[in-house]
C-alpha cells in the first residue's frame, strides 16, 4: 500500500481531522530530570537545557527506574478533557531503553524495580479514555552493541557520523529492530499510529524501509505511519514550529511546552497557555494536527507547569473545541486577519488579537450570510455587509465583506472564536 492510498483509507481518516494529540516523552532519565538520550552523547545544539552525562553513567541510571503504576491514566484523563484524539508514547528512544519487557534485548523496563509493562499501561489507559493508540519508536539504538553503541570516545555527536557496524553486526541488529516492532504491533491490540524517529543515521536501504512498512501494514492494517522512516510515511512532521505554508499532504507539528522533550527542572522557559492555544488555532487553520508534548517526572506525575497548561487548554476546548476538531482549513489569508477553520457551511474565525470593536471578513457571498455568533456563549452578534455598488444593484449573489461587531466583554482571555453561518 502506498503512502497516498494509506491516507485515503477510511481507517486512517480519523487522523486527518484529529487536530490535537498528546505526545509523551518518558524514560529512565526522567527520574533525574534528564532529557531523553541526548545527554549520553554530550547534548545537541537545539536542546538548550540538555545535560552532559557519561554514557556508562547514563545507561546505569536505568537500573533504578521505578515509576508509580497507573500514572498513564492521569495523562490520558487530561488528554480526554482537552478533546485530544490520540496519544503517542516513547516506547523506545535513541538510548535503546524499552518501556516494555522486550525479548529481543536485555535493556528494558524488565531490568528495573518497576518490573511491569509501561507500554501496556499506556495502551490500556489510552483506549479507556477513548483515544487512538500511538507508539513512538526510535530506529537508532545508542546502547545495543550491534548498532553499535555510542561511547564517550565517539563524542562530539555529529549527524551523519554515527559509529558504523560490521555487516554481521548490522544483520543481527536488523533482526532485533524488526523483532521489537513485531512485539509492539502484536502484543497490545489495535495500534493506530507508529511514530518513527532516528532514521537520519542510516539510509532507507539499510533500514530496509519498504520491507518494514509492508510488515507493519500486514500486522496492523490501516495503521498511520509518520515520515521519519526514510522514503516512507503517510504524513509530514514539522517539529517545534508552525510551517509558513502547510505541506502538500496530511501533516502534524510536534511541540514542547517548554524547550525540552522530557521533564527537565532546569528548563523554565514554558510557553503560556495562551500561546499554546494560539498555536493550536494556527495549525488547525492550516489543516494540520498539533501533537503537544508532556514530559512526566520519574514517578509518572506531571510537573505543575504542564498540569496547569493542560487544564487551561481543556477549559478552552470545552468552549471552543467545535472550531478545532474535525474541521478543515478555512479562509485564505487575505479574507480574514487570523486563523480560520470550516465545517460544512459554518466558518470559524479565531481572534488571536483583541479586535478594535469589529472584525471584517472579505470575499464572502454576503446575501447568503445568515448569522454571526460568539461560539462560547452562543450570543448572536450584529453584522453588516458591503459590496461594490454595481454588484449590489445587478448581481443576485454578490461577493463582498462582512463586518461583525464584537463587544469587549465577550472576549475570552485565551482566544475568542466567532462562528459565521453561510448558506
Amino acid at each position: 500500500m502506498s503512502a497516498e492510498s494509506a491516507t485515503r483509507d477510511p481507517t486512517a481518516a480519523w487522523f486527518r481531522g484529529a487536530r490535537l494529540g498528546l505526545f509523551v516523552h518518558w524514560g529512565h532519565g526522567s527520574q533525574r530530570g534528564w532529557e531523553l538520550s541526548w545527554p549520553l552523547v554530550g547534548g545537541v545544539k537545539n536542546l538548550h537545557h540538555c545535560q552532559d552525562v557519561p554514557a556508562e553513567a547514563y545507561h546505569a541510571n536505568a537500573l533504578t527506574f521505578a515509576p508509580r503504576p497507573g500514572a498513564a491514566r492521569a495523562w490520558l484523563a487530561h488528554a480526554k478533557r482537552c478533546g485530544m484524539r490520540y496519544a503517542v508514547l516513547t516506547t523506545k528512544h535513541h538510548d535503546g531503553f524499552a518501556l516494555w519487557p522486550t525479548r529481543t534485548a536485555d535493556f528494558s523496563i524488565a531490568r528495573t524495580p518497576y518490573g511491569g509493562d509501561l507500554v501496556r499501561e499506556f495502551a490500556d489507559a489510552t483506549r479507556e479514555a477513548g483515544l487512538k493508540v500511538g507508539f513512538y519508536f526510535s530506529l537508532c539504538d545508542w546502547h545495543h552493541p550491534d548498532y553499535p553503541a555510542f561511547t564517550d570516545a565517539d563524542r562530539p555527536y555529529r549527524f551523519g557520523m554515527a559509529p558504523r557496524p560490521t555487516d554481521a553486526q548490522w544483520r543481527r541488529f536488523s533482526g532485533v529492530l524488526e523483532g521489537q516492532i513485531r512485539e509492539l504491533l502484536t502484543q497490545y491490540g489495535r495500534v493506530d499510529l507508529l511514530w518513527f524517529d532516528g532514521g537520519w543515521e542510516r539510509s532507507a536501504d539499510a533500514w530496509r524501509a519498504h520491507e518494514l512498512v509492508a510488515t507493519i501494514r500486514e500486522l496492523q492494517p490501516g495503521i498511520v505511519i509518520n515520515d521519519r522512516l526514510p522514503g516512507c510515511g503517510d504524513y509530514d512532521t514539522p517539529e517545534q514550529l508552525v510551517p509558513a505554508d502547510p505541506p502538500g499532504r496530511t501533516w502534524e507539528t510536534c511541540l514542547t511546552m517548554n524547550e525540552s522533550w522530557a521533564w527537565n527542572p532546569d528548563d523554565t522557559e514554558y510557553k503560556s497557555s495562551r500561546a499554546l492555544v494560539h498555536t493550536l488555532c494556527e495549525i488547525a487553520g492550516k489543516g494540520g494536527n498539533l501533537l503537544l508534548n508532556v514530559g512526566p517526572r520519574g514517578d509518572g506525575s506531571l510537573a505543575p507547569e504542564q498540569d496547569e497548561r493542560l487544564q487551561a487548554i481543556g477549559r478552552w476546548m470545552q468552549d471552543y473545541g467545535e472550531a478545532i476538531l474535525d474541521t478543515g482549513a478555512g479562509l485564505a489569508p487575505w479574507q480574514f486577519y487570523g486563523p480560520s477553520t470550516r465545517r460544512g457551511t459554518r466558518i470559524y474565525l479565531h481572534l488571536l488579537s483583541r479586535p478594535y470593536d469589529t472584525v471584517t471578513v472579505r470575499g464572502l457571498p454576503i446575501r447568503r450570510v445568515r448569522a454571526a455568533t460568539e461560539l462560547r456563549t452562543g450570543t448572536a452578534l450584529d453584522f453588516t455587509t458591503r459590496c461594490a455598488i454595481i454588484d449590489e444593484l445587478f448581481n443576485p449573489d454578490p461577493s463582498g465583506e462582512v463586518t461583525i461587531r464584537v463587544p469587549e466583554a465577550m472576549l475570552d482571555p485565551l482566544a475568542t472564536v466567532l462562528a459565521l453561518d453561510v448558506e
